[in-house]
């Protein structure tokens, strides 16, 4: 594996020389700081804190499951020149493990689920394919809550603080004021959720990914077509037939499904059921001309859906 990766690396440094920054950001020194995020959603949070002051790649494209995303060369070359990486953690980026350990050595690696209250897996995980069990351990769907979110702020701030300290007053600006926006963000989700009726806020969805945000909304996580927190599980037949008789118990109004997996087996209990599938945004953003570009209009853009499929 190691040096399938080099070879990618220099495949990837001949072909292009530089990677290109994913992210908008031109007004960015020569010398600023190079960062990488792995995900849309991690990338647009730290963009947010870093300004014009670094330079912001992200890893897995919008549109693309982090569960299962595997990295091409040139993710290998950003990761090689990269001053920080930001990842989100809890084994969300599994697939990148491999060519993270390209970073340089002076490279800064933080995992933003730091500091964060985490929930823990279910007691009856649903068993996974290939190496490793990216269901071991806490939930890593952080920013179901955006509370979670003004934590890796902070975490984001302080990081590029120390490692560029004549732009910190510039990055913890940035970051107080995102801060307020994270704020009045949670508001507003209160605001939907208090037109739910208390009895209709189940959420049950393609996978287990919205448990931060039912613990901090009042939801309740009634279960999941894929009873596990990595998209690459796979369910059997009882675990199927439990979930149908769960919803036809529960009166569950919605199924949730993400729009990065495969819709088949949420469609197939839907039809079963009776219940209407509902497509939200889950581990990346949309495209820049889409509905839930940054991480603000992704909350946004969910909490709507699931209050009009729930009321």
């Amino acid at each position: 594996m190691r040096k399938m990766i080099y070879l990618a690396l220099s495949l990837a440094l001949l072909a292009g020389g530089c990677v290109p920054a994913m992210t908008e950001n031109t007004g960015a020194s020569s010398d600023a700081l190079h960062i990488v995020a792995s995900t849309s959603i991690v990338a647009d949070v730290v963009q947010q804190v870093s300004g014009e002051d670094a330079v912001v790649d992200v890893l897995i494209p919008a549109g693309s499951d982090p569960h299962s995303y595997s990295p091409t060369p040139q993710d290998v070359a950003r990761i090689a020149r990269a001053d920080v990486i930001f990842l989100n953690g809890l084994g969300l980026e599994a697939g990148l493990q491999p060519v993270l350990e390209n970073a340089r050595p002076d490279a800064a690696v933080v995992e933003l689920s730091q500091g964060i209250d985490l929930l823990q897996k279910p007691e009856s995980p649903a068993r996974e394919e290939g190496e490793g069990n990216p269901s071991e351990g806490a939930d890593p769907h952080l920013w179901s809550d955006p509370n979670n979110v003004r934590v890796w702020v902070s975490t984001i701030a302080e990081t590029l603080s120390e490692r560029d300290p004549s732009h910190a007053a510039n990055y913890r600006r940035r970051a107080a004021s995102y801060q307020k926006v994270l704020e009045d963000l949670d508001a507003w989700v209160r605001e939907q959720v208090a037109g739910i009726p208390p009895e209709r806020r189940v959420i049950v969805s393609d996978h287990l990914m919205w448990g931060y945000f039912c613990a901090r909304y009042g939801f309740r996580q009634q279960g999941a077509i894929i009873p596990g927190y990595s998209t690459l599980a796979q369910p059997s037949a009882q675990e199927l037939a439990a979930l149908e008789d769960a919803i036809r118990q529960v009166g569950v109004p919605a199924i949730f499904v993400g729009n990065t997996v495969n819709p088949s087996l949420a469609e197939r209990v839907a039809a079963d059921t009776g219940v209407k599938l509902v497509t939200l945004y889950t581990g990346s953003l949309s495209d820049p001309d889409g509905p839930a570009s940054t991480y603000v209009d992704w909350v946004r853009y969910n909490v709507t859906a699931i209050a009009d499929a729930l009321r």
